[in-house]
């Protein structure tokens, strides 16, 4: 996409906080494209924060961090955001965070965390951005308490997402084995949390292996194409993300997200 196409499309109208993330990720890959991105003297990508980094949305990323309900149960309709009660302190927990590079499709993730994208697009090894820094995240004892009382399906799955968030990995694997049999109408998206959990506290190869024995869906699709990207198979990666991103509406910041990787598995 062309530098002033991106520009002549933002200015034409007041643009939503999904449609923009959408122009500035592809404003980003347009610039590195171009020979106009900011250089990396050593050739190395460092995976930090920026004082520069954009401050995140707690209302949009809730709405994300729910979309892989709709897509993880065919013929099903969609959970609307509205109808769930967001966690107490949602907002600090959203703050809290980190920003992410390799970031798997499911509860409680958000596109939005994808919010430097400079170390993807420098074109080093994107390997190296696979593992997120193992920082604490300070969680109020309100929205740990909330986690911890919810028993029913499908709540259970964004207490577990809020646990993973917060790099609580041991307790959010214990609570999902706690509670029984999980209900027909969500063994898809446990099996699919089940691999989250296991990429986000580093066990990537197992997550794969987990999302390649899952029946595909357009989570499942997703993650396998990034776990492969990030782990340095961009061929094996580029066929689920083609068929991901193609299915993803382009009101979707998963949509654009999976659009990046795609690029990233280009180069």
């Amino acid at each position: 996409m062309r530098l002033g196409t991106v520009e002549k499309n933002m200015s034409q109208m007041p643009r939503s906080v999904t449609e923009l993330f959408y122009c500035y990720l592809h404003r980003q890959i347009a610039v590195q494209a171009a020979g106009l991105g900011l250089g990396d003297p050593e050739g190395q990508a460092i995976p930090h924060d920026p004082p520069s980094a954009q401050a995140l949305d707690p209302q949009l990323a809730w709405e994300d961090a729910l979309a892989v309900m709709q897509w993880s149960r065919a013929g099903i309709p969609p959970v609307s955001p509205e109808r769930w009660e967001a966690p107490p302190n949602w907002p600090s927990l959203v703050a809290a965070l980190e920003p992410a590079f390799a970031l798997a499709f499911c509860v409680g993730n958000f596109p939005q965390r994808v919010r430097n994208v400079q170390p993807l697009l420098i074109g080093g090894d994107v390997t190296t951005l696979r593992n997120e820094r193992d920082l604490p995240v300070i969680v109020p004892p309100a929205l740990l308490q909330w986690a911890y009382a919810v028993q029913s399906y499908p709540q259970l799955f964004m207490a577990i997402g809020v646990l993973r968030l917060a790099r609580r990995f041991d307790e959010a694997r214990e609570l999902l084995r706690s509670k029984g049999k999980t209900p027909a109408a969500w063994r898809a998206l446990r099996a699919n949390e089940e691999a989250a959990l296991a990429w986000h506290r580093g066990d990537t190869e197992q997550a794969l292996q987990r999302w390649q024995t899952q029946q595909t869906n357009v989570p499942v699709l997703f993650n396998r194409g990034m776990a492969a990207l990030f782990l340095g198979r961009p061929a094996e990666a580029r066929l689920s993300l083609e068929q991901a991103v193609a299915q993803l509406p382009e009101t979707s910041a998963w949509h654009h997200l999976g659009q990046l990787y795609l690029t990233l598995t280009r180069k």
